[in-house]
Formats: C-alpha cells, structure tokens, sequence
C-alpha cells in the first residue's frame, strides 16, 4: 500500500520551498532539508515531532517566509529524510547541528522552534558547540524533558503502573496505520488535537502522522519511552519561551511547567486554552507570533538596502521590545 501523502491544498498545505539541500549528520545520515525565504533575512529553524515531517509547519511557513530565512528539515526516518538503525537523542543533537551547520554562515544565529520531538531534539542538543554558536532563541512547544509514559492522559485511567504499562504499549505499537479513515480521524483528533480542533486540522496531522512508516514510530517510542533530557533543560541557556496546551494527553502541561521552571533564560510560559498536542497546527497564529518576536528580540535585523544620499542621516530604529508571554484566549478556528 502507498504512504498516505500530505494535503494539498488549504492553509496546511506545505508551500514549495526556494531550495532543498542534504546535511550530512555525524553518521553519515543525509538529512532532507528545506529552505524558504529571502536570503540574510533573519534565520528561523523548525524541528518537527515524532512521526511528523516538514509539512508540519506549513502554517508557520507560509506567514514566515515573507520577511525570514525559515529552514526545515525531516528528523531521520520522518518524511524525505531515510531511516537509521542510530535512533538516539544523541542522533537527534547530531543531525540539529548538521543542519545548523549546513545552512548558517559562522557566527550566524537562529530562533530554533521544537514541537515534540523537536524540542526534545533541541534540549538533547543545548550544549552542543554548533547550537551554542548559532542560537539565538529557542521556542519550545509541547514538549517534555522525562517521564513522557509516567505523565501520559491519552488513556483515561489514574496514574499508576497499570497506565504506565498501557500507554508504553500503545504507543510502541508495530500495528500498522493504515489509510485515513473517519475512525483513524477520531481516534487521532482524540490522542493528539483539542476538542476544538477543526476538520481541516486534523485532516492534515493524520495525513503526516499516516505517512510515517510504522517500524520508525515504533523505534522512536521505544527513546522517547525512557527519555531524561532534564540535563539538557540546565544547559539551554539562550532566551526560551515555552508554549503548551491545556488539553495536551500526550505532553501535557505539567511536562512545560517543569522546563519553564528549570530553564536557566525562561521568557515565559504560555498555556494555551483547549489546544491539544498539535500547537503549531492548532494556534498557529500565537505559535507563529511567538517566533516573530523571539526574531524581533534577539535576532539581529536584516540589512537594509542603501539609502539615497540625505542631508540629515537617518535618526536610529529604537531597541526592540522585550518578549513577553501571556497566555491569550482560545483562537477560533
């Protein structure tokens, strides 16, 4: 059977990207990358979750790229870029600074974006050298430093052994997807977007998670099952924001509230009313938002072309805001 590919048209629709290039990890892994946007506008990477790809962000794509450089790329085994038998937080590090690396000159710096996966790909990393040297701000959406299993409510059962035992063998799973189907809807919409999610959204996290083949997903639990990054929350010393959703079961806040509280440069933490896992997808205008001030705040402006000779120079562009982060109302969808 082909792999379910993702939608093509709508606001999730992946735009087509200015250019693709590979990065070589440290395994030799060739990672699919995509850039956007004008070149030497201010730099954003994106990291997506597990059993996602690159069209994950295609809402904060397409509002990005206008005015910044957006890079992204397929974690090993998701979307373009191949399996590993190497399926480690380590390999996650590796490949973010292969990609670092790959795109930005030296010294050059980002705001790196991590839903999932990727904000545990960006903790794994925080005290890589490639990392240090080009990061400028992090954002961190659903995500979790440890005990992902323990904390999981997607099964509606008390805490305890017994859930614990259950969630682990739910999700390492080897069962294959299959298509998407109305049940293969519902039962996604209930695991990982709010009660509010719309048809759309979730047409298109099904069609990404449909596509990720079944023996990657079941790799990727088996690290995430006995993930411990907290080290790694100690180490992310740039300024980090944190954005969660109330009714996230997979991470829920508890996971955003015990980053926040260890990040040593937090800038805030924002709870998002309603929305489940799937925060870029689900409050994509907040999500993108907060990428944009992160840029404005702490990333240096692209240079602007040469103005024509005055007689009064120019008066100086005034400091950028600091960021803050309020936790905003439910966006309609």
């Amino acid at each position: 059977m082909s792999r379910p590919r993702h939608v093509s048209a709508g606001p999730y629709a992946p735009p087509a990207p200015a250019r693709e290039l590979t990065a070589v990890s440290a395994d030799g892994t060739r990672l699919h990358v995509e850039l956007h946007g004008p070149d030497g506008a201010p730099a954003v990477v994106l990291a997506h979750g597990w059993t996602c790809s690159t069209a994950f962000w295609a809402a904060q794509i397409r509002e990005l790229a206008a005015d910044h450089r957006v890079i992204a790329y397929d974690q090993r085994g998701h979307g373009r870029t191949p399996a590993s038998r190497n399926c480690s937080t380590d390999a996650l590090a590796d490949d973010l600074e292969a990609v670092l690396t790959a795109t930005l000159a030296p010294g050059e710096q980002a705001v790196i974006v991590g839903h999932s996966m990727g904000g545990m790909t960006v903790m794994a990393a925080s005290g890589r050298p490639a990392f240090v040297e080009h990061t400028g701000a992090v954002l961190l959406c659903s995500t979790g430093s440890s005990r992902l299993v323990d904390e999981s409510t997607v099964l509606p059962l008390p805490p305890g052994r017994t859930r614990t035992w259950l969630v682990r063998r739910a999700l390492g799973t080897s069962a294959p997807l299959g298509p998407v189907t109305p049940v293969a809807r519902r039962i996604l919409k209930y695991a990982t977007l709010g009660p509010g999610s719309t048809p759309h959204m979730v047409e298109a996290c099904a069609r990404i998670v449909h596509a990720c083949p079944r023996t990657v997903r079941r790799s990727w639990s088996h690290v995430l099952g006995l993930l411990d990054l907290e080290y790694g929350v100690g180490e992310l010393r740039v300024p980090t924001a944190v954005v969660v959703g109330t009714a996230d079961r997979l991470t829920p806040p508890v996971h955003a509230r015990a980053i926040a509280s260890r990040l040593p440069h937090c800038l805030g933490l924002t709870e998002l009313p309603g929305i489940g896992h799937m925060t870029p997808v689900e409050a994509p205008e907040t999500v993108t938002g907060r990428i944009r001030e992160l840029a404005a705040a702490h990333l240096p402006a692209a240079p602007a072309a040469p103005a024509p000779a005055a007689p009064i120079p120019a008066a100086p562009a005034p400091p950028a805001a600091p960021v803050t982060s309020v936790a905003p109302a439910k966006e309609s969808a």
